[in-house]
Parts: C-alpha cells; sequence; structure tokens
C-alpha cells in the first residue's frame, strides 16, 4: 500500500518501479549556480539520507549537475541502493570550464554521458534516462526530437538504460518518441502560476504515464502570491507547501520532485504529502495562473 504521508504512489507504465508521489531532486545539492561542490558536503549527504529514510524512493538527477558532484554525492549517501529507489536521470546537456550550459545531443554526446552517469552513480544500468530537449531557457519549442530518442532507445536495447523519459517538450515531440519507443514519463515546467501544459497532463494521464513537473516551486524565481500566502495563513501552513499540495491534488499522474540542500526545507516539503486542500480552496488557487495569464489559451 502507498505511503499517504507523501501523497501516495503511481507505478511508471510497463514498468515495475513504483514511486511515492513525492521524491526528491538533486540539483541543489552542487554549490552555487549548480556548479562544483556543495559549501556544506556533510549536510548534502545527511539531506539524501534523511529523504530515502522519511520513505522517498524517486530521486531525479544528472551529471552535468555539478557536473559530476550530484551523482557522485548521491553514490557516497547511499550506495549500496537500497531496494525500490528509482534514480532518474537526464540528458541533453553539458558543463564546460565556462560554467556555461551547453547543448549535448549527438549520438556520442548522449552515449557519453550515460557512461558518465553509470560511473558516477555505480550503475550497470539507469532505471529511466530523460532526454531533456534544451529549447528556449525552461521551455520546449517545437522541431524533431526522433534522432536523440533513437539513440537512446539503442542504449536501451543494449541494457544501459531501462526506460526512457522526455523532459522540456511539446505534445507533438511526446507523440514522436513514442512512435519510436515507450516513454515512461514527461518533465516539464509547471506550477501554480505557470499552467501551460494542463492539456498535455490530461493526455498523460488518460495514457497512464506520470507527469513530472520541474520547477515545482518556481525555480530560481520563487513563487510568490498574495492568493497564496493567504491560502497558507489559514492552513497554518507555508506557501511551498500549499503550492506543493495543490500540484498533489491537481492530477493523479504528477510526481514531485522538490530540490533543496536544507534539512528543515526537505522536511517541510514532504510534510505537504500530508496536506488536504477543500474544493473551496483548490478553486481559490486556481484563480492564481489566470490572474497572471499563465494558462494556455
Amino acid at each position: 500500500m502507498g505511503d499517504a504521508r507523501l501523497g501516495g504512489t503511481f507505478t511508471f507504465p510497463g514498468t515495475s518501479l513504483t514511486v511515492q508521489r513525492i521524491g526528491y531532486g538533486a540539483m541543489r545539492l552542487t554549490g552555487p549556480g549548480i556548479w562544483g561542490p556543495p559549501e556544506d558536503r556533510d549536510g548534502a549527504l545527511a539531506v539524501l539520507r534523511e529523504a530515502v529514510a522519511a520513505g522517498v524512493n524517486h530521486i531525479d538527477t544528472s551529471d552535468y549537475y555539478g557536473p559530476h558532484v550530484t551523482n557522485q554525492i548521491i553514490r557516497q549517501a547511499l550506495h549500496p541502493y537500497p531496494k525500490g529507489l528509482v534514480l532518474v536521470t537526464k540528458l541533453g546537456a553539458r558543463r564546460p570550464p565556462d560554467r556555461s550550459w551547453q547543448v549535448a545531443i549527438s549520438p556520442a554526446d548522449l552515449t557519453a554521458g550515460v557512461h558518465d552517469n553509470l560511473r558516477n552513480l555505480g550503475l550497470e544500468a539507469i532505471d529511466i534516462v530523460n532526454y531533456r530537449a534544451m529549447g528556449s531557457g525552461h521551455g520546449p519549442e517545437e522541431g524533431s526530437i526522433a534522432e536523440q530518442v533513437t539513440v537512446l532507445a539503442g542504449l536501451k536495447r543494449q541494457g544501459l538504460i531501462r526506460h526512457i523519459g522526455l523532459s522540456n517538450v511539446t505534445a507533438a515531440q511526446v507523440a514522436e518518441a513514442q512512435a519510436i519507443t515507450e516513454i515512461v514519463c514527461v518533465q516539464n515546467n509547471y506550477n501554480l502560476a505557470y499552467r501551460h501544459d494542463d492539456a498535455l497532463i490530461e493526455d498523460l494521464a488518460r495514457q497512464g504515464i506520470p507527469y513530472v513537473p520541474f520547477f515545482p516551486l518556481g525555480g530560481f524565481t520563487p513563487l510568490q502570491s498574495s492568493t497564496l500566502s493567504s491560502v497558507a495563513g489559514r492552513l497554518g501552513a507555508t506557501p511551498m507547501q500549499v503550492a506543493l499540495a495543490w500540484l498533489l491534488h491537481r492530477s493523479p499522474n504528477i510526481l514531485l520532485i522538490p530540490g533543496t540542500s536544507s534539512l528543515a526545507h526537505l522536511r517541510e516539503n514532504l510534510a505537504a504529502g500530508r496536506m488536504i486542500l477543500a474544493p473551496e480552496t483548490l478553486a481559490e488557487l486556481d484563480g492564481i495562473a489566470g490572474a497572471a495569464g499563465a494558462v494556455a489559451p
């Protein structure tokens, strides 16, 4: 049975991978600018260990965080990995010494990226690899992703990848990828104030495919709303807890991966899984995106 404290459970389609709906995003375990080691490595290790001890069994990462740093910390904290822990990584970028973010989507780039993840995580095969289309900033752009998905499908046949997902993609790109291989998850920018993927979420739900919002709390520009603050005050919660709880209520196929390097914030994030939002509260929160013009037409 699912742990209701973490929002219940969801099984990735066509797999035996069942995860708690509140997971953990490891991007924040690096130094400033998602570069280099964290100031407090012991603190980063403690956050990962407490998350898993609390029941989290879905960790989102990438070898280009740091680069290499996040995966090495995950390995140090948790290897040998507990049974049932699902590690999800992503490919599509690299971090050269100038600390920029560069596209890395050639067959050679993608193959090298898989081997980097395997080496730094200490794995023989990765549970799920998301192809992260770089798009425009943190939003997708139309364009074929067939070449990249075909490369990942080949790596899956080799046994280096167990399952394939997508990140920062459009509905058309999801359909294109599904014609090549089974897609077990989609990870896009979505939160209480940015809801351009409402229709995609519903379509994926009909197919039993999880939707994993990145930046569920607004990312580098945290969510700010007087309505959100008001609701949080009435509920005796933080605005970020309410934002996470709203996502869990939004659709049963939504899985969360909020990230933090703070034990206190981790505990707050996990506590959101126990929150129940009344219909009138959900309606009030739904108005935030509309007021911001952030709902797809």
